[in-house]
């Protein structure tokens, strides 16, 4: 029997296959992309941190050891039994309406306890709910069950110390309680641009030193930076540096740095870059691991919180975030994640519901209980993908951390503005892939649904706006254009449209007229296909001018656009198109005059929206 071949008994499995070799598969795949004109560069995919994702791992891309589960550098998992024996923290986030009613926070808090939820993360403060009422939002909550997690911003003093007294009230031992007081001077600062002293979360942990072991005080929190555009490497880089500049002042006010560092939580993103996700958890560990080693405190594991990404929900269709939420989930466990939030579905939108908080909770019940994904130490662990993305990561991240720290620490790259600005080019590069389509948003910029159900939310509470990073969402640019659709339909009673000019019969037109209909329909105009079979020009002409739009779409193969496109093209013009676009690329030949573009798949899709609806006269 061949080296690898699987054996049961005395059956050996596939064995009259040779094993292939890594060659001859390359070999095979060179035939298939010759044939299409292309070659295996066109595999390699490059990840916002210039991370190559070659099409396939074998042996041969043995990464560095990750280790073992619970030991440095806790690649594997911050504790030897990973999630096997409890699962991870399914941690809900509850935020008051403005003037932050605390009976209603309290009835979703205890709804969501009931339902499986085993901490909670309170969102208090500005414009929330108010410090002062936190007490009648924990009514009958038993926190040395539910650990809390607090986000006070400024407030974070006050909160901790009622949060304290209720611990007190409870009769809750120092040795039992858990959760996080949520002190977060620096990343406040990177949300609103004001400077905030990091001497109150480094009090606020001295005052706690040698008692709650459970307990965090301070948040490193990526989700800043994430939300602002950043790559991954740029969010752990960010979030380490914010971590060690806590963990520099606590030291110095003479906390011992294992103490201190044990205080520290990490806050970062999850998305439905599934393997991303999956390395980043374990590559921010060793990022972290490492330094915590140069420190001296090298038994000390990163605690993280994992969030679903807030920049990948979407306004329209936002169904469809369940499944990106489940994805982002499941990736974050196996990740290894302590403790993970779902967002719900509906967090674009306003204040979760009842029901949209009921499925953000159960999408961890199922992949903890049923898919039994905690079953498993490390999953990923041993893959040679995710082993080689793991430590490239890793790599990246430091970089990122290091030049931040040659800065002049996290607080100076903020100030100066500098780490913003390396944000904003990444975004920058994401966004233009997200406007041609590259990066494809479902339900938004691929298989919208333009008469979708219409989900109505209370608004968030209202928070002063004072700089800072910005806060973007992938989906932006495309909803943009759909609120301009929807105002239009408001006013007028329809949609603004665009006439698919169709030639051929419809075995040679469906093609081009499905690709165009759907980029149409991503910026809320209307496709009105006349399904005429094989038309002449003036059949065209005539469902031109019933339609009653200037804006006209011809589409059929290349070879009908040879023998007809320039003629139904001055037809169409005659009868009053302003716009005359083709779906396809532009052939050989110099475009016909009546021609005004093409739409093709990588074109600038956002760009031949915006001037469509400038064209038909819909108000921005």
């Amino acid at each position: 029997m061949s080296k690898g071949v699987a054996q049961t008994g005395d059956l050996a499995l596939a064995a009259e296959f040779e094993a292939p070799s890594r060659r001859q598969w390359e070999r095979l795949v060179d035939k298939v992309l010759e044939r299409m004109g292309s070659s295996r560069d066109r595999l390699v995919t490059t990840t916002d941190d210039g991370i190559e994702i070659q099409p396939l791992y074998t042996a041969d891309d043995r990464a560095p050891s990750a280790g073992v589960p619970g030991m440095p550098p806790f690649v594997r998992g911050a504790r030897p039994e990973g999630h096997v024996v409890a699962g991870w923290d399914v941690r809900a986030r509850h935020e008051a309406g403005d003037g932050g009613d605390p009976a209603a926070l309290n009835d979703a808090v205890l709804v969501d306890l009931d339902g499986g939820v085993t901490s909670l993360w309170l969102c208090v403060g500005e414009g929330g709910l108010p410090v002062d009422s936190l007490a009648d939002a924990l009514r009958d909550v038993r926190l040395d069950l539910a650990p809390v997690v607090l986000d006070a911003g400024a407030e974070y003093e006050r909160a901790a110390e009622a949060l304290l007294a209720l611990h007190a009230e409870q009769g809750v031992p120092d040795a039992e309680v858990a959760g996080n007081l949520g002190a977060d001077p620096i990343g406040l600062r990177a949300r609103t641009g004001r400077e905030f002293d990091v001497a109150g979360a480094v009090a606020l942990t001295a005052r706690l030193d040698g008692r709650h072991p459970r307990l965090a005080t301070v948040v490193a929190d990526g989700l800043p930076y994430h939300e602002a555009g950043s790559s991954d490497a740029q969010e752990i880089g960010a979030a380490t540096a914010s971590a060690v500049a806590y963990l520099r002042a606590m030291t110095e006010a003479g906390l011992d740095v294992a103490e201190a560092a044990s205080r520290i939580e990490f806050r970062l993103a999850a998305t439905t870059d599934q393997f991303g996700t999956i390395a980043k958890f374990r590559a921010a560990r060793r990022v972290w691991a490492r330094v915590v080693e140069v420190c001296g405190a090298p038994d000390v594991a990163m605690r993280q919180h994992a969030v679903t990404s807030p920049a990948m929900m979407t306004r329209r269709d936002p169904s469809v975030n369940l499944l990106r939420t489940t994805v982002a989930c499941f990736a974050a466990g196996v990740g290894g994640a302590d403790a993970v939030t779902v967002l719900p579905f509906d967090h674009a939108l306003g204040l979760p519901d009842r029901f949209s908080r009921r499925l953000a909770r159960n999408t961890q019940a199922i992949l903890l209980e049923e898919s039994k994904l905690a079953a498993v130490i490390d999953p990923a662990g041993g893959s040679w993908y995710v082993e080689n993305r793991t430590d490239a990561l890793a790599r990246r991240a430091w970089d990122e951390f290091t030049a931040i720290e040659k800065a002049g620490g996290i607080e100076a790259e903020l100030a100066s503005g500098a780490l913003g600005e390396r944000i904003a080019r990444t975004w920058q590069a994401r966004s233009r892939r997200i406007a041609t389509r590259r990066d494809a948003i479902t339900g938004v910029s691929e298989f919208p649904l333009l008469e979708e159900k219409d989900f109505d939310r209370a608004p968030r509470p209202t928070v002063r706006a004072n700089g800072g990073l910005p806060r973007v969402r992938y989906a932006q640019g495309y909803e943009r254009l759909r609120d301009r659709s929807d105002a239009h339909l408001a006013e007028h009673g329809s949609r603004p449209k665009v006439f698919l000019a169709t030639l051929g019969p419809l075995s040679e037109h469906t093609a081009r007229a499905t690709f165009a209909a759907n980029l149409f329909l991503a910026g809320g105009i209307e496709p009105v296909n006349p399904e005429l079979g094989d038309p002449t020009t003036e059949e065209l002409v005539d469902a031109f001018r019933a339609c009653g739009t200037p804006v006209a779409c011809v589409c059929g193969t290349d070879a009908a656009y040879a023998e007809k496109a320039a003629e139904v093209a001055e037809a169409l013009r005659a009868a009053g198109a302003t716009t005359v676009l083709v779906a396809g690329r532009p052939g050989e030949s110099d475009p016909d005059s009546a021609i005004s573009g093409y739409v093709h798949r990588g074109c600038d899709a956002l760009a031949v929206l915006t001037d469509t609806l400038d064209t038909l006269g819909v108000a921005s």
